[in-house]
């Protein structure tokens, strides 16, 4: 296991304070703000530890209300809404300073045999074929008017490896694109045998890349490059299938619509061998800097 997949888990091993109260802290980010990831994870962790352990989470829903502070720890807060034969609910509020930054809702149920159907898996690459962060990111220094970027974006994605199948936003600035992005991801080493684990750490990996696809219809870097300043408003994620976060997963992105300041993302992950496991769907603030600063 590496030592950023290490510190991750560790990030996400939360502190119990007291009954469905836990604390947890936050590591660096690309952006002077805790990463949106993070969070959801974490909540996600928080609700878990609530529900037997013969139920997994099928579904999320969660608003990011305001921007976390990486040096303060985060509480958070778990109500128990409901436990039903077959489905248990919790809702989960970060609070920071006293005010609350993130809000989850999560259902989680117990086995059942049904109805089967999926989406075929697109086509792709094989995902070994594909460059590391590490090698592809140092290609696109020029882009970056900070000169640590790269550095920062490496560092950032140190604990999961995240292949591209085309160049990212920043690989082609001012190049309209198809509004349609592929990346490769597993965790860099071995996890245990938990479910949750495995799907807090894919909610994890579902904020990096999402709103690649919104920036790409109109020839946008991106926040790293300064051509728009963004963040996550809301996300929504299903969990169909069983799945290992640590074993490749294509994770199909696409963006409907952009308007009125804000932009969508919707996507499905699949299993190497074509399993749906997940559908997540987000809405940003994406929006074109007026000046010096934000508008």
């Amino acid at each position: 296991m590496s030592a950023a997949l290490d510190s991750l888990l560790d990030l996400l091993d939360l502190e119990p304070i007291e009954r469905d109260i836990f604390r947890g802290t936050s590591r660096s980010a690309v952006v002077p703000r805790v990463f949106g990831g993070q969070v959801a994870a974490q909540a996600l962790v928080a609700a878990g530890r609530t529900v037997p352990a013969d139920r997994g989470a099928h579904s999320l829903h969660a608003y990011f209300l305001r921007a976390g502070d990486p040096g303060a720890p985060i509480v958070y807060s778990v109500d128990r809404i409901r436990d039903g034969k077959s489905f248990t609910t919790r809702r989960v509020v970060a609070v920071q300073h006293g005010q609350p930054i993130f809000h989850l809702s999560a259902s989680f149920q117990s086995h059942e045999d049904g109805l089967e159907h999926q989406a075929d898996m697109p086509s792709s690459p094989d995902p070994e074929t594909l460059p590391t962060a590490a090698e592809m990111l140092p290609r696109y220094a020029d882009r970056f008017s900070d000169p640590g970027m790269v550095d920062r974006l490496i560092e950032a994605r140190a604990a999961v490896d995240l292949r591209y199948v085309d160049a990212p936003p920043f690989g082609t600035v001012g190049e309209a694109r198809e509004p349609r992005s592929q990346v490769w991801f597993r965790t860099n080493g071995k996890l245990a045998d938990d479910p949750l684990l495995h799907v807090c750490m894919a909610t994890y990996v579902s904020d990096m890349t999402l709103l690649d696809s919104v920036l790409l219809a109109h020839g946008r870097g991106g926040w790293a490059v300064g051509d728009v300043v963004g963040a996550s408003l809301d996300h929504a994620m299903w969990f169909h299938r069983p799945f290992r976060a640590d074993e490749w997963l294509l994770y199909d992105q696409e963006s409907p619509s952009a308007s009125g300041g804000r932009g969508l993302g919707q996507a499905r992950i699949y299993t190497a061998d074509g399993r749906l496991a997940i559908t997540v769907i987000q809405e940003g603030v994406v929006r074109v800097p007026r000046g010096p600063a934000a508008g």
